[in-house]
């Protein structure tokens, strides 16, 4: 099978298995990836998650001209972004979490560190996850927010929207993104506990020993 042909079925299983489990609902979300060859697979416009066709993801030229399958999401320029700014990201991931989501609307969080420091892995996986503002869907300004990082954030979330991770693969990215969803539900949930969070010199160590993919 081909790069292309295999990478159109690991994108909808992928998506799929997203989907069952709720991250994602109705026709929100989307993924992409970039091949070998430069071009970019991304999920087709209005399409769920939960029942893509391989044939039907839309594959882009480099210069982002569609080649083949349906035509694009509107967020292409959000995608972009990150491959512009990133050079090792080979995924990006974007879904409507509910957690994830929900935490970005809530007072007191850090606008340079969304997630609190509850647990290693996703220290390990996301490094420190910006928030971003709130954009209308399709605003080109989402792309330009991320632009502006210079590529120092693997993730970021949208205000009031939800998650954007990259990755070096999309099943790196995916994994990611699971884990700052359950990140998000872990501060949720924890919010007037007083949990005990990982010290400064702790999130050093993790740090030094498993530096976040660049």
């Amino acid at each position: 099978m081909s790069e292309l042909s295999q990478t159109c079925e690991d994108i909808a299983r992928i998506a799929k298995s997203m989907f069952d489990r709720g991250l994602t609902p109705g026709s929100t979300g989307n993924l992409s990836v970039k091949l070998s060859d430069g071009s970019f697979l991304i999920t087709p416009s209005g399409s769920s998650m939960g029942s893509l066709e391989p044939s039907r993801i839309s594959h882009l030229s480099p210069t982002l001209e569609l080649l083949d399958g349906d035509p694009p999401t509107k967020e292409i320029p959000l995608h972009m972004a990150f491959y512009e700014t990133r050079p090792s990201a080979k995924a990006v991931v974007h879904l409507h979490s509910t957690y994830a989501t929900l935490l970005s609307m809530l007072p007191g969080i850090d606008p340079d560190n969304v997630l609190p420091p509850m647990t290693p892995y996703a220290i390990m996986l996301l490094g420190k996850v910006k928030l971003l503002p709130f954009f209308l869907p399709g605003d080109n300004g989402m792309g330009q927010s991320v632009r502006e990082l210079n590529g120092e954030h693997a993730a970021v979330i949208l205000a009031n929207h939800g998650p954007v991770v990259s990755g070096r693969s999309l099943r790196k990215a995916a994994y990611a993104y699971e884990e700052l969803e359950e990140t998000a539900k872990l501060a949720v949930l924890a919010r007037g506990l007083n949990p005990r969070l990982l010290t400064q010199c702790q999130v050093e160590l993790i740090k030094r020993k498993y530096p976040v993919d660049k």
